[in-house]
């Protein structure tokens, strides 16, 4: 039996193809939901829209600092596995969700019958910005390090877990579940939803605006630099900036007093809400290793707001350039990216990275 964990809106959309490829092939498990986003729009809305079963188990955390959030949920998720006792645990990714649940079932298999551990699976292994004061790096570091099966998204994601010594008969190439995902609910999405038009929208005819990520938000001279470099952008190309506003994003603005120009701010969307927006911009903006990941599959330009990244595979390719925080260099950014053609490769994997990963842990 397994145990799937997710809290955040990436962890749903890219364990989907997993849960799915558990029903297809009739596997045992159960899904834990640790709340960590902390609106409905955020986390619950996306297994509705998904079709996806409603989590075995809810922790409901919500949002709290790095340490009493990890705290509370590996107190929960503890509790959980030392009842249910699954084979394998796995999660997905970078976020405290991920941290916790693979600290508690890493120790929790001293609770359980001597013969028998719970075996940590770590979906999007080998990931590095080689960033040591993002928070991400520190989650997905640890995690790849306590992890009996990794599943590296690509070669070069392999490449890197080898380097830090991680035993190569742990680690699969597997291609990414985003585009499994994508696949599975781009055809979806326009079948059931016209959201581009909906929002006084023409294809290729905007820009697409994510903000979320602590370093970026938090501070307000560069949240306010960001912005200021995004404003330019729009006045010097006319076109609306549209920006699903992150809730601790929006918190931030209006706490910091902020004025936006240019910007057509609407709530967070939905996933197939999103991945039609996304499929029509001519141009994405971002601070999202998600929506890198994203953009390239769907052959649209992105600049990354941000002065590392753990989708480097995505500026090989040529679809993604990384701009840092500085607004004459986000400025600098968009432009190469407008004037380059959509013509990469994606570098991700064909659409069976779920099946995959179900085929090596249940074989």
């Amino acid at each position: 039996m397994f145990a799937i964990i997710l809290g955040t809106r990436p962890e749903i959309i890219k364990m989907s193809p997993i849960i799915r490829s558990c029903q297809r092939k009739n596997v045992d498990f159960f899904v834990i939901h640790t709340g960590q986003h902390y609106s409905y729009e955020m986390d619950q809305v996306f297994f509705e829209e998904l079709g996806l079963p409603a989590p075995d188990f809810n922790l409901d955390v919500g949002s709290k600092s790095h340490a009493e959030q990890t705290g509370l949920i590996m107190t929960g998720i503890e509790k959980i596995l030392i009842k249910e006792k699954p084979d394998v645990v796995l999660v997905q990714g970078d976020t405290n969700t991920v941290l916790a649940g693979t600290l508690a079932a890493s120790k929790c298999s001293v609770h359980t019958d001597s013969s028998r551990t719970i075996d940590v699976g770590h979906v999007e292994a080998g990931l590095r910005s080689f960033d040591r004061s993002m928070p991400e790096e520190v989650n997905r570091v640890v995690a790849d390090h306590l992890s009996r099966y990794l599943f590296a998204p690509t070669e070069n994601a392999r490449e890197h877990l080898c380097r830090e010594g991680i035993s190569e008969e742990k680690i699969f190439v597997t291609g990414n579940t985003i585009v499994d995902a994508v696949f599975e609910n781009l055809a979806l999405a326009k079948k059931r939803l016209d959201t581009v038009s909906g929002l006084g929208l023409s294809p290729n005819g905007y820009f697409l605006v994510t903000l979320h990520r602590q370093e970026n938000v938090d501070a307000r001279k560069r949240l306010e630099g960001i912005l200021e470099g995004l404003t330019h952008i729009h006045e010097s190309t006319g076109m609306p900036l549209v920006f699903p506003v992150h809730p601790r994003t929006e918190k931030m603005i209006a706490s910091f007093g902020l004025e936006l120009e240019g910007f057509q701010m609407i709530k967070p969307l939905g996933f197939l809400e999103f991945l039609q927006l996304e499929s029509q911009a001519r141009l994405a903006l971002t601070d999202s290793g998600g929506v890198q990941e994203e953009a390239c599959i769907l052959h649209v330009p992105c600049v990354t707001i941000r002065s590392s990244t753990e989708r480097p595979e995505t500026v090989d390719a040529g679809a993604n350039f990384l701009a840092g925080v500085d607004p004459a260099s986000i400025i600098s950014a968009a432009d190469r990216m407008l004037a380059r053609p959509r013509s990469w490769k994606n570098p991700f994997g064909d659409g069976m990275a779920g099946d995959r990963i179900i085929d090596i842990i249940a074989p």
